[in-house]
């Protein structure tokens, strides 16, 4: 039984001195001085300037849909995020042939117009809702990618591709 009891008073204490820790902790976040702010050792331009970069921003790209027809023609969509808006994308439409044992871009347009899409839900999951490609002579393409989840599909944009040629019909 005084075995028991030291353990119990050890514990007293133990359970004392953790309380009166959490009510010094607690004092000492609910008043005296702010916490110094943190060293920042980038320099933030003021009002007035402008940001200067070592050099020209590379386009984010994405390409979210490939189709192969054997050796004639390679068909890519790819995604390119705009350099005004994060948020904006643009879709871009090549066409390869396979020329002197390599694939070599022969055309390539863009699907709508230049930052039109918006760049999350063209390069998520189910972006592309139709990508059909066929290998006849003119080879029809018929592109629609998602606008948002709660839009839905974009309309149908036909191409024909003529002699590695892209032609919006």
């Amino acid at each position: 039984m005084i075995k028991d009891f030291r353990t119990l008073a050890s514990w007293g204490v133990v359970l004392a001195a953790t309380a009166t820790a959490v009510t010094a902790t607690i004092g000492a976040t609910t008043g005296g001085p702010p916490n110094p702010s943190p060293a920042d050792p980038q320099p933030r331009p003021t009002a007035g300037q402008e940001e200067t970069q070592a050099g020209p921003r590379t386009t984010e790209r994405r390409r979210i849909a490939t189709s192969v027809l054997g050796r004639d023609f390679q068909f890519t969509l790819t995604a390119l995020r705009s350099q005004t808006d994060p948020l904006a994308a643009s879709l871009r439409l090549q066409v390869f042939t396979f020329k002197d044992g390599a694939w070599r871009e022969s055309d390539r347009a863009l699907v709508g117009k230049a930052d039109s899409w918006f760049w999350f839900p063209l390069t998520g999951r189910h972006a592309v809702c139709e990508f059909s490609t066929s290998g006849t002579e003119p080879a029809p393409v018929a592109v629609s990618v998602l606008i948002t989840p709660s839009v839905g599909c974009s309309p149908t944009e036909n191409f024909r591709i003529d002699n590695g040629q892209i032609t919006p019909v």
